[in-house]
């Protein structure tokens, strides 16, 4: 099926063999992982959407695509209106659009392998107000329909050095089994890829960009585990790595043991990160349930000085990289040849001769213009734009190193900026500096946080649709909970998690002028204890992580206070400390210049 438009006639053929009047297709695995194998990629394969987070649901007569703020121009540039309808998240729902669309007495299929049991709930509930029933399939209608699917990533497992993770498997396996003895647990299923790689220290090369492998985990009430995995994918010394008290089992046998082994027992589960097939499969077995989140969650995002150290490292290598790539940037620009792929290729090559590059920790946003205004725009040669004068350059990039994961965005002019361009950069820069030098008390919520970055777009009127900040995992996920910088009641959840030193976070407000141009500052954070004399709180602040000049150009130094303009100058004073090391010739004298005080 060459086209998206026969793929979903071909989908509806098949709903009417299922005996089915619409089905739902998330972009998620078994999982509930944001960034999937290829093997999981439906909902691109269906209708060529391309980013990273969205679902669609398809009755005999509308089909609809649901994505989030961050994808409204990329959606209708990649789905044909001719076929999808463009639903809004969080304003509406699947299980909205489907009370209202779908047929009374209608039987709507969904993979129970690929949703939270919360959301067939609230989706069971609204359809049963139009008389309508959702029914788990068997097997996912697309998957018998999609020839050349590809198969699961066969890649081997590999250790992750203690020495990097800063603690043993079996220490964190005996907090997780401590965890289940204050909540009267025998066991806990664990089904999110980078909390079984971090409770392990284990990674793999299941998924791209993130070094995680298809697995399931099971942590005993005495700290031993139950991994099942494609037995494949595991050799002798993985196993002597592993030791005795971690029993691999072949990954079909997960769904099996889950009714088999747990008849009366309590078992935990995360109902945010688990979907409904394990909950139904320890329901059928006699299991007592416990709702509770993964216990790696917050332990995972809270590091040690070990993975703090490493992060450390990994950044000021990554720094050293991006900013030669700037430097390269503003060399060739003007020459009229240089496009956003031949770019994102530059930065690759760079980062690799800074370090042991394991991969990148997403797809480049490597964006010119117009395709800079879409925050999660991912090119292609049908989109791929060369760079001419006029208008600026976006890169949001990071690097998968085996001390640390990186995220860093930088915007700058090709040619000569507007005065609408660097107002608004600026501003942007002044909500970034608003987060960097915050303090707050402990318990705050990065919720709290999220309106300081906006204010001074809000003073003009303007704003961004996506959160401020993402927590980012030590080797794991670029994207990691449970933290997050984000407003109040936001799609993107997490905004309610306290903060607390050792997290990391993205610092990245930003500015999108659709059809024109983008604008996004990132540099990670570290949570720091901040203490302030005379307060009578425990306070906490931010340390910044990543080092890479800040155009300067773009900057109005009319616009900054004395303390916006103190920090910008102390931050490109850090910078030429941990980069110039690593720098010589022409590429140093970039960079101090760069860097002089504004």
């Amino acid at each position: 099926m060459s086209s998206h438009a026969d793929r979903l006639a071909a989908l509806r053929e098949q709903l009417k063999a299922d005996r089915l009047d619409g089905f739902v297709v998330p972009l998620t695995d078994e999982h509930m992982s944001e960034y999937v194998g290829s093997y999981a990629q439906r909902l691109q394969w269906l209708t060529g959407f391309q980013g990273s987070a969205g679902s669609a649901a398809v009755l005999p007569q509308d089909a609809a695509i649901f994505t989030d703020g961050r994808y409204t121009i990329q959606v209708r540039q990649q789905v044909s209106e001719k076929e999808w309808s463009y639903q809004s998240v969080p304003e509406t729902s699947i299980a909205k659009w489907l009370r209202e669309k779908a047929p009374d007495g209608a039987k709507i299929g969904y993979d129970p392998w690929l949703h939270t049991p919360d959301w067939v709930k609230s989706a069971t509930k609204a359809l049963a107000e139009k008389g309508a029933d959702l029914v788990a399939v068997g097997q996912n209608p697309i998957d018998k329909i999609w020839s050349d699917q590809p198969q699961p990533s066969p890649a081997r497992l590999e250790a992750h050095s203690q020495n990097l993770a800063g603690k043993s498997s079996a220490d964190k396996r005996q907090d997780i089994a401590d965890w289940l003895g204050t909540v009267h647990g025998d066991a806990v299923v664990i089904a999110a890829l980078d909390s079984i790689a971090w409770a392990l220290n284990i990674r793999g090369k299941d998924v791209t960009h993130t070094p995680v492998a298809l697995a399931f985990l099971i942590v005993n009430k005495d700290a031993t585990a139950d991994l099942y995995v494609d037995p494949r994918k595991i050799d002798d010394d993985l196993r002597n790595v592993l030791g005795a008290d971690v029993r691999v089992h072949d990954r079909t046998a997960f769904e099996g043991d889950l009714r088999a082994s747990f008849n009366g027992k309590s078992v935990a589960v995360d109902p945010e990160r688990s979907v409904a097939a394990i909950f139904q499969a320890l329901e059928e077995g006699g299991a007592r349930i416990l709702r509770l989140r993964d216990p790696a969650v917050l332990a995972k995002a809270i590091k040690n000085e070990a993975e703090i150290a490493g992060q450390k490292a990994a950044q000021a290598r990554d720094g050293a990289a991006v900013s030669r790539f700037l430097k390269w940037v503003a060399d060739e620009a003007p020459a009229g040849e240089l496009d956003e792929i031949v770019a994102a290729d530059r930065l690759e090559a760079f980062r690799k001769e800074h370090g042991d590059l394991r991969d990148l920790s997403f797809d480049t946003i490597s964006a010119y213009g117009p395709n800079g205004a879409l925050p999660h725009y991912k090119g292609t040669e049908a989109t791929n734009h060369k760079f001419a004068p006029g208008t600026l350059y976006l890169v949001d990039s990071g690097g998968q190193y085996e001390d640390g994961t990186t995220d860093i965005t930088r915007t700058v002019p090709i040619g000569t900026p507007t005065a609408e361009m660097i107002d608004r950069f600026t501003r942007v820069l002044q909500g970034h500096i608003a987060i960097a030098t915050a303090v707050f008390p402990k318990g705050v919520r990065g919720s709290q946080l999220d309106a300081f970055a906006r204010r001074p777009l809000w003073e003009a009127g303007c704003d961004y649709a996506h959160g401020t900040g993402h927590g980012v995992g030590s080797f794991l996920a670029v994207h990691e909970g449970p933290q997050r910088i984000s407003p109040p009641g936001s799609s993107q959840s997490g905004g309610d998690e306290p903060l607390q030193a050792g997290m990391i976070l993205s610092n990245e407000p930003g500015y999108y002028k659709s059809g024109e141009y983008g604008i996004r500052i990132e540099n990670l954070v570290l949570v720091v204890e901040h203490p302030v004399e005379g307060g009578d709180k425990d306070t906490l602040g931010f340390e910044t992580l990543t080092f890479v000049p800040i155009d300067k150009s773009l900057i109005d130094a009319s616009m900054l206070s004395d303390g916006e303009r103190r920090w910008l100058n102390d931050y490109h004073a850090q910078v030429v400390e941990k980069i110039a090391p690593q720098l010589q010739g022409d590429d140093l004298a970039w960079l101090k210049d760069a860097c002089a005080p504004l």
